[in-house]
């Protein structure tokens, strides 16, 4: 892994910053996106004090030459690319009936049709290296829940998206999974992580999974792993 290029989205904080911060202790370069650019320089700053090995870019998953336009200056700035951790997301939680179009329309473009944007900016790049890419969805990918429609749409869309992505991308060398945590202590809908977060899932233990990933033999691809807390909070 040392000096290998990763892009990760949404890493200003929450899994995004914990993948990035288990990547760097592994040698690798780091390019992390925000939608605010102040915030994804901060994170780069906390990250490292060494731009050489962080780079923090203002991105619009959604809108499709942002993501095409933060591509282009990681491989500016690193000259490679190597992994692409597709993971910004959102959540709007409504029954249906008070669920609204903006809500619907904001969760389906982040979520799904925002990795279709990175993953078609990055495809390239990645053939280029035969690299790795990683989407994070959800357990709620393929468990429905109340006041759920538009995230679990989104979700169950992300898995069978990133699955059927695995299969066209195999043979270019580029190996393909995706991600589905249950709780995870980040600050996901508005929350704020505290001690009373203990029991869930931690950003640095996705970061492990994703280190994991790259450390596996190049013959073997778990292209869909998911992942819960060990014990249920009370």
């Amino acid at each position: 892994m040392q000096d290998k290029v990763a892009y990760i989205t949404g890493g200003s904080k929450g899994i995004g910053f914990g993948v990035a911060k288990a990547l760097l202790e592994q040698g690798m370069r780091v390019a992390i996106t925000s939608r605010h650019e102040d915030a994804a320089l901060a994170a780069a700053r906390e990250l490292s004090g060494d731009p050489s090995r962080v780079l923090g870019i203002a991105s619009q998953v959604a809108d499709a030459a942002s993501e095409q336009k933060a591509i282009e200056a990681v491989l500016e700035h690193f000259g490679q690319l190597d992994l692409v951790l597709a993971n910004a997301g959102v959540g709007h939680f409504a029954p249906i009936d008070q669920l609204s179009y903006e809500q619907w329309r904001e969760t389906i473009d982040t979520n799904l049709t925002g990795v279709f944007n990175t993953v078609k900016a990055s495809i390239d790049a990645l053939k280029a290296s035969k690299g790795y890419l990683i989407t994070l969805a959800s357990l709620a990918g393929t468990n429905f829940f109340e006041n759920a429609s538009a995230y679990n749409a989104s979700k169950f869309g992300l898995v069978g998206f990133t699955q059927a992505v695995m299969l066209d991308l195999r043979k270019y060398g580029i190996k393909v999974t995706t991600i589905m945590p249950g709780s995870v202590a980040t600050h996901f809908n508005n929350h704020t992580p505290n001690e009373a977060d203990a029991w869930k899932i931690q950003p640095e233990d996705i970061g492990q999974i994703v280190v994991d990933l790259l450390r596996m033999h190049p013959r073997t691809l778990p292209s869909k792993i998911e992942v819960r807390p060990s014990q249920p909070g009370k």
